[in-house]
């Protein structure tokens, strides 16, 4: 099992500068490699003689004309460039598969990574050793026993992080559920979460909503600053650090509820939401995308199969609030402003969110019992989440920290 663990580093000046230059060579060549790439497969389409490009080739390529064309590359770890180029080609062969889209040019102050193979650094307690660097200060100390695969250094505003991944079939830091039987989760907009057993609704944190004014006048100082002024710099770390910290608020919140929730429960049913579909309203994209319905899925996606658990997911037409969770009656139609309706066949009651909830509940039991032919529980399972009709991609690399 391939685990990612996010640690925060704490460089010196001379080190944050080297790993903005490492960042830079590595967007520079995946720049390159992406435009090369066009050029020679136009090229490779109307003459049969000449070679279809390939990540290894444009490697040798840049190894060939660096030292003479790019000099400065030399300053940095040889792996910052190498693997931008290989992951450009991962990116061609999910574009070719029908995965992704098109490769598109990496931007300065975007995203800005480089990664390392697992021969190229060490980690001794709270430090790794980069290339060409030294050993690096770590917040914490990785998590997880197992072989060592890889590195990706990253910056989130002003902040260096270390994600380094581990293949590891230990996951004894991880207690087993406590299996207190299956809930239903219904996720809302005015409440992220309403379960099942009836607690009340979990209000999720609102981070964007709460922070949206302050938001607005770094932006708008941002817009008046002069291109290349230092001004404009400090005003667009200032507002990188506000994302940063709206992203931060975000994740802690659900990584409190999707712990809770496999801690306790051994099997989870949620609605498979069509969350592209529900941001094209105007009136509710904002709120959506504060409670990061997708985030939440993906958490309780890795914690429930470390945790031994199942993750049931049903299918975005299940019709978890208009059917009756009493009698199963299903209603033609119940506009979204009705929180309260009571039911024509048996006269029951319902809250909207509690009544979903329930009917999803129900729905992860009863898939529980495996068909025949259909894949069984566990973690011999070939998905993390409990197939529901429809079939399910997920990410072979989930990221803990």
């Amino acid at each position: 099992m391939l685990i990612a663990h996010k640690i925060a580093l704490d460089p010196n000046n001379v080190q944050a500068t080297y790993f903005a230059k490492a960042a830079g060579t590595a967007r520079f060549a995946y720049n390159w490699a992406l435009a090369e790439w066009g050029r020679q497969y136009e090229a490779w389409k109307t003459n049969n003689g000449q070679p279809k490009p390939t990540q290894a080739a444009l490697r040798r390529q840049l190894n060939a004309i660096k030292r003479e064309q790019f000099p400065w590359m030399l300053e940095v770890t040889k792996n910052a460039p190498q693997m931008a180029i290989i992951q450009l080609g991962e990116a061609f062969k999910n574009f070719f598969a029908g995965r992704a889209r098109y490769p598109r040019f990496r931007k300065k102050g975007v995203n800005d990574r480089f990664s390392l193979t697992n021969d190229q650094f060490n980690i001794d307690g709270s430090r790794i050793r980069i290339p060409n660097l030294g050993w690096v200060r770590m917040r914490e100390s990785l998590r997880f026993a197992g072989k060592v695969m890889s590195a990706t250094l990253s910056r989130q505003a002003d902040r260096w992080f270390v994600s380094i991944t581990v293949d590891t079939q230990d996951l004894s830091h991880l207690p087993k559920a406590e299996n207190q039987g299956a809930v239903g989760v219904d996720l809302g907009v005015s409440a992220l979460a309403t379960l099942s057993t009836g607690e009340p609704p979990i209000p999720g944190p609102k981070a964007h909503t709460a922070l949206l004014k302050r938001l607005q006048r770094l932006s708008r100082s941002l817009s008046r600053k002069e291109k290349g002024s230092q001004n404009r710099k400090k005003a667009k770390a200032k507002l990188a650090k506000l994302h940063a910290r709206i992203s931060n608020i975000r994740k802690d919140a659900l990584h409190q509820l999707t712990t809770d929730l496999t801690r306790r429960f051994h099997t989870i049913g949620i609605e498979g939401l069509n969350v592209k579909g529900m941001m094209s309203n105007r009136h509710l994209a904002r709120s959506i995308a504060d409670m990061s319905f997708f985030e939440f899925r993906r958490q309780l996606e890795y914690k429930t199969e470390m945790r031994g658990g199942m993750l049931v997911v049903a299918d975005r037409w299940f019709a978890s609030s208009k059917t009756c969770s009493n009698c199963g009656d299903k209603l033609e139609s119940l506009s979204l402003s009705v929180r309260q309706w009571t039911c024509p066949a048996c006269g029951k009651n319902h809250d909207r969110d509690v009544n979903a909830a329930i009917n999803l509940k129900h729905y992860a039991v009863s898939s529980t019992v495996s068909a025949c032919g259909e894949e069984g529980a566990g973690l011999s399972r070939k998905t993390k989440v409990k197939p529901a009709s429809v079939k399910q991609e997920v990410n072979a690399i989930t990221t803990y920290g």
